[in-house]
């Protein structure tokens, strides 16, 4: 374990959040580069492929809440020095997320056609969507192992080979995906469903590559079908740590479904311009997200350490790099905008939807670096209510307002981008006024002599 209440917290956090870094841009490229294959296909194309993007902050949600659960008590064990527990631990996670994406796969195929038709603005697009969650979804079903495997290892302390599994596959679908979807060679011309295939390949590749790996190089955690018999008291503390943290992604998708539903009527170029701006968004904010990850682990250890001075560092510090990347980042939105959209579609209605959601949202980037390092700081310090009631307001702000104002005379979709703009910058000062009311209940040390709980987030981060 590497010590973090000693030294600088800003160097602790930047070392952390350069690797978080160069992991979350990895993954990312799985979405750009399906995206820009997608733009040569048309408008209609890239709108089936952003509706995907729902279903997929959904399964990050359910993969965070396992995967969160999964390190904290794999990670508890192996610092207790007790490897039957961690291994315990690890085949019942792999066993958890196993019937978890069983279950999702069910319900995503029995919806899918209730889905790509109630939020596609047309006929064309529906199909699409249709087609490409074919393939899309059984893809979305092999994150969950490949996910427990990953956590499983981080918990361990072992990185690098789950890294480069990951860039492999990323580059094998990068590789494959303009070959399936364009027929060249003998390969047969699939569309948008060969982007989908293109996906699915490469993840069931780094799953089996993960799977040797364990097999072969790994022999602190073994796969032992014996251990897959289940554990509910195992299960209920997985998912008590990690549930909080999953209910966060899947509020984002709610938000995303309600702004496709009222946007649909704009047609696939209003919903292909906001599916390409919300992946560039997406883009930009690795850093910022990256950073967000190392502030829990980093306030953890010092709350755990009983070190209030370096908690309120640790904040004060993340808070700070945050607000100067995100406004480096607004001022690139507000001037390259349409050359950013411009990258992945040549459709002009597409480059105005998207680059005009691009400059107003970009108005609260510097909110919502705060709300992810308040967020972290929560839960470090071990309290994950807080930023999940602020998400759920911040929603409510949102969803009853645009919802009316889309049935009003006049209506613009611009007014859809401010109004989020404005329930972020709510949620922001909410999250700041709770944390600082968890500051002066949670660090005053000398009247709380015993924190277990603080603790315990120690470990969880």
């Amino acid at each position: 374990m590497k010590d973090m209440t000693e030294g600088s917290v800003t160097r602790h956090l930047l070392h952390m959040a350069a690797f978080l870094a160069a992991s979350m841009f990895i993954q990312t490229l799985y979405l750009l580069a399906d995206l820009y294959w997608v733009g040569w296909l048309g408008k209609e194309a890239i709108a089936a492929v952003g509706l995907s993007g729902n279903l997929m902050l959904i399964v990050i949600a359910l993969t965070q809440t396992l995967g969160v659960g999964t390190t904290t008590l794999v990670s508890q064990a192996a610092g207790r020095k007790d490897q039957p527990r961690a291994e315990l631990a690890f085949n019942q996670s792999l066993f958890l997320s196993l019937l978890v994406a069983l279950a999702f796969g069910i319900c995503a195929f029995a919806f899918s056609d209730w889905y790509s038709q109630m939020l596609s603005a047309d006929r064309k697009t529906a199909v699409l969507a249709k087609s490409y969650l074919l393939w899309f979804i059984p893809a979305l079903i092999l994150q969950f192992p490949l996910v427990a495997l990953g956590s499983a290892l981080r918990a361990t302390g072992i990185i690098k080979p789950a890294v480069g599994i990951q860039m492999l596959s990323v580059v094998l679908n990068i590789v494959l995906a303009p070959f399936l979807m364009f027929g060249i060679g003998p390969l047969p011309r699939l569309g948008v469903t060969g982007a989908a295939l293109a996906t699915f390949v490469s993840i069931l590749v780094a799953n089996i590559l993960m799977i040797i790996y364990y097999e072969r190089n790994y022999h602190y955690l073994r796969f032992r079908i014996p251990l897959f018999r289940p554990r509910f008291r195992i299960w209920w503390s997985m998912l008590r740590v990690g549930i909080p943290a999953g209910a966060e992604f899947a509020l984002m998708s709610f938000y995303i479904v309600i702004v496709y539903a009222i946007i649909r009527d704009f047609g696939a170029e209003a919903q292909a311009g906001f599916g390409v701006g919300a992946r560039v968004m997406q883009a930009m904010f690795l850093p910022v997200m990256a950073l967000s990850i190392a502030v829990a682990p980093v306030v953890g250890q010092n709350c755990g350490g009983r070190r209030a001075d370096r908690v309120r560092d640790s904040f004060y510090s993340a808070a700070g790099i945050a607000s100067v990347l995100m406004l480096l980042l607004t001022l690139i939105a507000q001037f390259a905008a349409s050359g950013l959209i411009r990258a992945f579609s040549r459709d002009p209605a597409v480059v105005i939807f998207g680059s005009d959601y691009l400059k107003i949202i970009s108005f609260n980037f510097v909110t919502v670096g705060l709300v992810f390092i308040t967020s972290s700081v929560f839960q470090g310090i071990g309290n994950t209510l807080p930023p999940l009631i602020s998400s759920m307001t911040r929603l409510l702000l949102f969803a009853l307002p645009a919802t009316l104002l889309s049935h009003r005379p006049g209506f613009q979709v611009r007014y859809v981008w401010y109004l989020s703009v404005l329930s972020i910058f709510f949620q922001a000062c909410v999250n700041l006024i709770l944390l600082q009311r968890e500051f002066r209940r949670k660090l005053a040390f000398r009247e709380m002599p015993d924190l277990t709980t603080a603790a315990g987030a120690a470990s969880i981060g």
